[in-house]
């Protein structure tokens, strides 16, 4: 297959285009490295990189992110780029990318545990996980030609702790083979409209 790996040089990305190279062809995407170059929260920049490409089996999306902060002095600029990003990035892959996907071909978005388990501080990411997951249950409903879309919805993982672990207090640890297990599972197999979740 040919797999587009959007964030394929990020904590996780990196980690699924290691275990997928030697049975796929992989490329990679993102906003300063990768084999492309592509901006998500630019839908430009996503038309750009997919008429690039022409025609591709799978996409997977492990990129972006959200405001973590105060509660009470968030506002909607805190929120704007994680929604720009993460959300509406990740719907416009699919929105824009089904015109380039092939028949019984994939997308794999990222959400994560926020959606059910929020972190204190973590509300605009919450909103944005729980969005994403909403978008994976009412596309798999919608897509043509056999193509198939879940989300992976993972906890704090085990290659995150030190970047992130302070924001996550009482948290355990995603191991990273389940989390590249889940993605491999939406990519290689049957499952549709799944929200994959990799809390421990």
């Amino acid at each position: 297959m040919k797999i587009l790996i959007v964030g394929g040089s990020g904590t996780i990305g990196r980690k699924i285009a290691a275990a997928l190279k030697a049975k796929h062809e992989v490329i990679t995407a993102g906003r300063n490295s990768g084999d492309m170059t592509v901006d998500i929260s630019d839908k430009n920049s996503i038309v750009k990189m997919f008429e690039e490409l022409k025609q591709i089996d799978a996409c997977v999306c492990t990129a972006g992110t959200g405001f973590y902060g105060d509660y009470h002095t968030m506002t909607e600029e805190d929120l704007m780029p994680g929604i720009k990003g993460k959300m509406l990035g990740q719907m416009n892959l699919v929105l824009i990318g089904k015109r380039f996907i092939s028949k019984e071909g994939s997308f794999t978005l990222t959400s994560g545990i926020a959606a059910e388990q929020p972190a204190k501080n973590g509300t605009a990411v919450a909103t944005i996980n729980g969005a994403i997951n909403s978008f994976v249950l009412a596309s798999a409903q919608e897509l043509k030609n056999d193509v198939r879309i879940n989300a992976v919805s993972p906890g704090l993982v085990e290659d995150s702790f030190e970047k992130y672990g302070n924001l996550f207090p009482g948290y355990n640890l995603a191991p990273m083979k389940k989390v590249v297990n889940a993605y491999i599972l939406s990519i290689e197999g049957a499952v549709n409209g799944k929200i994959l979740k990799v809390y421990s």
